[in-house]
């Protein structure tokens, strides 16, 4: 059976990176995976000022929006990157939280989807043909979490 997750409320909620789990990361704490990897696509540009108005931002939703704003240059290698700094925070994410960590585990071997309508990258989009690039890191975090059962 496929999981499918989008929404925090939802079943599965945890896995949406809108959730409220922290992570720290490089000495900073970020409140969510969310407002972490949306400010990462400003390090080193020539924008990178909106980082901590990202990193502040009061809500997930909030922090997306600023990073998601048009008129803000991405840093040069953003494509390149984003998939690394997206699995870097997802993987912090399951450590760090035990509670969520077991709800992943207990997933066994299930494929795991963002069930996203509009994400045809990150999620598998309304018509179900997207990449679901968050859901494969997911299932790869969950492998990688199984060679350390002492965690």
């Amino acid at each position: 059976m496929t999981i499918y997750f989008y929404k925090v409320w939802q079943p599965y909620g945890c896995f949406s990176n809108f959730s409220p789990h922290g992570i720290q990361i490089q000495g900073t704490y970020w409140p969510t995976v969310e407002h972490y990897y949306q400010a990462q696509k400003f390090v080193g540009s020539l924008d990178a000022v909106i980082i901590p108005e990202i990193h502040a931002a009061a809500t997930p939703e909030a922090a997306a929006a600023l990073g998601r704003c048009c008129t803000y240059r991405l840093r040069p290698d953003w494509e390149l990157v984003k998939t690394c700094v997206m699995r870097e925070a997802v993987l912090k994410k399951f450590l760090t939280h035990g509670e969520i960590r077991e709800v992943l585990l207990n997933t066994d071997d299930e494929i795991l989807v963002e069930n996203s309508p509009t994400d045809y990258f990150w999620g598998c989009g309304a018509d179900k043909t997207g990449h679901n690039h968050l859901g494969n890191i997911l299932m790869d975090v969950r492998a990688e979490l199984r060679k350390f059962p002492c965690l």
